[in-house]
């Protein structure tokens, strides 16, 4: 009898270990960003400045010289991130040096170190009210670094990886990623319906870092990241 008691109460033990475990690992993580402390960069640097009433994290580049590709990440150090929500205010626009380019920011995840490969969400914000529709449907857009940039996902699948939804240039703007194995959803601005459907992430599902993501054309600003 008193071994059998022992037995069911290591059981219950270990329910409960894994129940608080998982409740854990759930638990939301918020990075106020009011600090360049526990963030990664590569490719540019990261500093905290006020931003339209707000302290955030900025991102730029070392110089003025960059090429098309060229990004800045800001990877956030912490627990390794697969499944979950990402939530993040975000504000960009092109640097007074690019004033022809869109202002490119958002938000990547399942990083690997070093930046070497990733998914990303992000935002076109100049595209959102312009006077051209084809440029309004590439407001946001899905990439896979390294192997599917923008335009290889836009030359192979038209129209599938990325998509309109009202943006301003500059602006704060709230954006929320749901991501479920191979599949993500990009809701912006509180929205109830995704603004796009990724069902394909390129990546295996693998664990990996989320990071602040900006083009070096862009005037990036981020500020209260949420990881749950």
């Amino acid at each position: 009898m008193g071994k059998m008691l022992q037995a069911s109460t290591a059981k219950l033990i270990s329910l409960f270990i894994a129940f608080t475990g998982c409740w854990a690992q759930s638990a939301p993580t918020t990075f106020r960003l009011d600090s360049v402390d526990g963030l990664e960069t590569v490719g540019g640097k990261a500093e905290v400045v006020m931003y339209r009433g707000r302290k955030a994290v900025r991102l730029a580049p070392v110089s003025n010289v960059g090429k098309a590709e060229d990004v800045i990440l800001a990877m956030v150090k912490g627990p390794d991130f697969k499944d979950g929500t990402i939530e993040a205010k975000v504000a960009g626009s092109p640097r007074s040096t690019a004033a022809n380019e869109r202002g490119f920011i958002g938000i990547a995840f399942r990083v690997q170190p070093h930046g070497s490969s990733y998914e990303c969400f992000y935002l076109r914000p100049t595209n959102g009210r312009a006077d051209d529709q084809l440029r309004r449907n590439h407001s946001t857009q899905y990439i896979s670094m390294p192997d599917y940039p923008w335009f290889r996902l836009r030359k192979e699948d038209p129209g599938v990886y990325e998509s309109y939804v009202d943006l301003e240039s500059g602006a704060w703007t709230m954006i929320r990623i749901v991501v479920a194995g191979s599949k993500a959803r990009l809701f912006v601005n509180g929205a109830k319906q995704a603004s796009l459907i990724v069902n394909d992430l390129k990546l295996r599902a693998t664990d990996g870092q989320v990071a602040l993501w900006a083009h070096w054309t862009t005037d990036a600003y981020f500020s209260n990241l949420t990881i749950k």
